[in-house]
């Protein structure tokens, strides 16, 4: 049994940094649930766009940077917390300091 959930571990370990290298330096196009840091979830001092995108259990989350997110924001800003958009992302996407961040070019309500 801890055998099993070694290689669990390691399987899943594998299969998420893969997933992060693959979305390094490359265009991406996401669709998921648009949100304040601050307003929404309430996990930073500042107002900063994100995308959450869910996959079964795993929750991914996109930090979006650039005028054309700063333009949105007003759309995504002061949304309640068990409120939220979902919008498609699409931009240069790069880990930076542990974390998924994208340029974006375009951003618009998800159809």
């Amino acid at each position: 049994m801890k055998q099993m959930i070694q290689w669990a571990a390691i399987a899943a370990l594998a299969l998420s940094t893969t997933s992060l290298r693959a979305a390094d330096g490359k265009e991406v196009t996401v669709t998921g649930e648009g949100k304040c840091l601050k307003c929404t979830l309430g996990k930073s001092d500042k107002c900063q766009n994100v995308v959450e995108v869910k996959k079964g259990d795993k929750i991914t989350t996109y930090y979006l940077v650039g005028d054309v997110s700063k333009a949105f924001h007003k759309n995504l800003c002061q949304v309640k917390k068990d409120d939220s958009k979902k919008v498609t992302v699409t931009g240069m996407c790069e880990k930076k300091d542990g974390m998924l961040e994208v340029t974006v070019a375009k951003i618009e309500d998800a159809k």
